[in-house]
């Protein structure tokens, strides 16, 4: 199982976002510079995210996008799910609709390794990415934290 780059670069803008928490609007320019992914891409992708509620935005020249909650509200998780989808391997581990579901043989790896997924994700915010990524460039730069 292979997470998209929809997804990678998804998080890579949301994280772009939370470290800016605290200007007030980003232009997507900024973040592709920075993040180096494609203005282009970036402005399909900040799309789902926007309409699932975790992205606020402004038009015009002065516009640009924010998050819509704080950096600690947002998890991982919401972020792949706006851009992915469910984060099931397979439907029924999450539906439980299949006829099948009481005597398969699988089913409850799946449901098991689906659990074991979404719990990780849900378990980890943007402000803990920012905190990760601030410790290893600090430990790179031969700081102490």
């Amino acid at each position: 199982m292979k997470i998209s780059t929809r997804s990678r670069y998804g998080l890579r803008l949301m994280f772009e976002l939370a470290l800016r928490y605290e200007e007030p609007l980003v232009q997507l320019k900024t973040v592709a510079d920075t993040q180096e992914i494609s203005e282009k891409y970036l402005s399909q992708i900040i799309i789902p995210l926007r309409s699932v509620g975790l992205v606020d935005s402004e038009r015009g020249s002065q516009g640009g996008y924010r998050l819509s909650r704080p950096p600690e509200e947002i998890t991982v998780r919401q972020v792949v799910e706006a851009l992915e989808g469910s984060l099931y391997p397979v439907d029924c581990a999450e539906t439980k609709e299949c006829p099948r579901s009481k005597a398969c043989p699988s089913m409850d790896i799946w449901r098991l390794l689906g659990d074991r997924i979404v719990e990780t994700l849900d378990g980890i915010t943007l402000a803990d990415m920012i905190r990760s990524y601030r410790a290893k460039i600090n430990t790179s730069l031969g700081f102490d934290i």
